[in-house]
Order: structure tokens, then sequence, then C-alpha cells
């Protein structure tokens, strides 16, 4: 064999390693792409077949509160109120549990006292949300009428917001239920945060006399930023949430100043009236709800990206 041969065998192999990479990577960006198509054809959709909503009501749609299927009246403000309220009550709830969680875990905590609480918070996390749904009808929504929220209304009753009866179905249970489904985001998000963090920030501050209380601190500063973006996304799970809301918000489009009301989240009237919406009008109008409630989630999680990215990128 030739010298030449060997150097002609030698480009093919190159040629042929070459083609393979072309492909490779025309094939990784057209599974990227459509991921991207399947978003911006879910939005369309919803878009157009929404279309004679946005034609009656246009953006009064937003901040009408009225919903009646009869009339055909429709208005999405009290689905709005509901998924916010219900959403910042658990994020009340859920942040300071979640960050005094991640703070023992990442700082505290050691061996298997350690290792069988990260467990138990990944157990909460892949518990379906139906489970938590029924374990509010049975056990959480009673005890909330019986115990609960008579504490609050007794105490708390010259407050707007804890006044009037308890029924056990209402938004402060929604919310309770929903702190206790992303605590394990929160949790698991920051705990990873401030383990990032160097061990050697931690030794120079001690050796510069700090306690073990202000070295604590120091990672939660270094950390915030992190922290925040875990927040965020834990906010849109909070707010995407169908089932376990659905089954314990008590299912009534109003607007109240009570805590103790029924409500209805966005999610929630999308999975009790879609089934059974026959006009056209009325399936429009929920679809409208539900590219709300897309492009609110969408706007949330996207800032959590910004924030975790910004993290990333100072620290380099």
């Amino acid at each position: 064999m030739s010298n030449s041969d060997i150097v002609m065998s030698d480009g093919e192999i190159k040629s042929k390693r070459k083609l393979q990479d072309i492909i490779f990577e025309n094939l990784t960006l057209l599974f990227a792409l459509t991921l991207i198509l399947l978003v911006l054809l879910i939005m369309y959709e919803m878009f157009r077949d929404s279309a004679p909503t946005r034609e009656k009501f246009g953006l009064g749609f937003i901040f009408n509160g009225n919903w009646d299927p009869v009339k055909e009246d429709f208005g999405a403000l009290s689905f709005i109120y509901g998924t916010f309220v219900s959403s910042m009550i658990a994020l009340a709830i859920a942040l300071p549990v979640s960050l005094g969680v991640a703070i023992f875990l990442s700082e505290i905590a050691k061996g298997a006292v350690r290792s069988t609480i990260s467990f138990l918070i990944e157990i909460l996390a892949a518990i379906p949300s139906i489970i938590y749904g029924f374990w509010g009808i049975f056990v959480f929504a009673p005890y909330m009428k019986n115990f609960i929220e008579p504490f609050l209304s007794k105490y708390l009753g010259f407050l707007p917001v804890f006044s009037g009866s308890s029924s056990g179905f209402n938004l402060f249970t929604a919310g309770v239920i929903l702190s206790i489904m992303i605590i394990p985001i929160i949790t698991s998000i920051s705990r990873d945060v401030m383990k990032a963090i160097p061990q050697s920030q931690r030794e120079a501050a001690y050796a510069l006399g700090a306690t073990r209380w202000e070295a604590i601190k120091m990672a939660i500063l270094n950390a915030k930023s992190g922290i925040l973006g875990a927040t965020v996304l834990g906010l849109g799970r909070a707010i995407g949430e169908t089932m376990a809301v659905t089954m314990v918000i008590g299912n009534k489009a109003q607007i109240k100043s009570s805590f103790f009301e029924p409500a209805y989240s966005m999610a929630s009237v999308i999975a009790n009236e879609f089934a059974e919406a026959s006009g056209k009008l009325h399936i429009s109008a929920l679809i409208e709800v539900g590219l709300i409630l897309f492009g609110v989630t969408f706007i949330i999680n996207s800032l959590a990206r910004l924030l975790i990215y910004s993290v990333s990128k100072s620290k380099k």
C-alpha cells in the first residue's frame, strides 16, 4: 500500500467523521427547534380558539369578575384573584419553612439525619397532586374547619382576611395545601445553591471570629439570588396546580376579602367546566383563561431562569 493510499484513507475517515458530526448537530438542533415549535403551536392554537371571547369582551375579559355561562357573561378576574391569593398564601407559609429546612440540611445536619430528611423531601415532591387533594378533602379540610380556622377567627377575626365563618373548603385551605406541595421544590433548590458556596468562605468567616449563625447568614446572603429563583419556581408550581386546588378551594367564582370564603382558580375552573361546556363562547372563555394562565406561568418561569442564570454568571 502506497503513502498516497494511506493519506486517502485518512481523508475518507476524517470526511466520514465530519459528516457524522454534522448529522448529529443538525439532529439535536431539530429536537430543540421542535420544542420551540411545540410551545409556539400551543400558544397559537389557544390564541386562535379564544378569538370569540376576545372579540366580544376584549381586555374587559381580564377585569370582569362575572362568570355566568347561562347568560354568556364571562370574565376571568375572580379566577385570577383566586389563583393569586392562594399562591401568595402558599408562598408565605412555604418560604420560611423551606429556608429553615434548607439551612438545616446544608449547614447543620450530618450523616443519617441529612439523608433521611432529604429522602422525605423527595417523597413529598413525588406524591401526585390527586393524593394531596384526597387528603385535603377527607383529613385536612375538616381539621381546618374544626380547629385552625375557628382559632384564627377568634384571635385574628378583627382582620378582614380572617373574618367570617369557616367551611374548610376555601382559599386558606387551598393555600396551605399548595404550600406543602411547593416546599420540596424551594427546599431542594435552596439547599443545592447553599451547598454550592465554597467551604473556604465559611472557614474564612470562622477565622475572622464569626459565630456559626453569622457564617450561615453569610451563606444565605451569597445564595440569595438562587433562593429567589427557587421561590419563583415554587410560585410557578403553585399557580399552575390543578387537581389538589380544585378539590379544596370551594369552586365559587367570587372575590371576597376573607380567606375563609370559597373561591376559584384559573386551573380549577378549566378542570371543572371544560368537559361540560357546550356553547362556543363558553369553550372560548375557558381557553382564554388557559391562555392567561399559560402566559403567567411562562413569565414566572422565565424570570426564575433569568435569576438562576445571573447567579451562575456572577460566579464565573
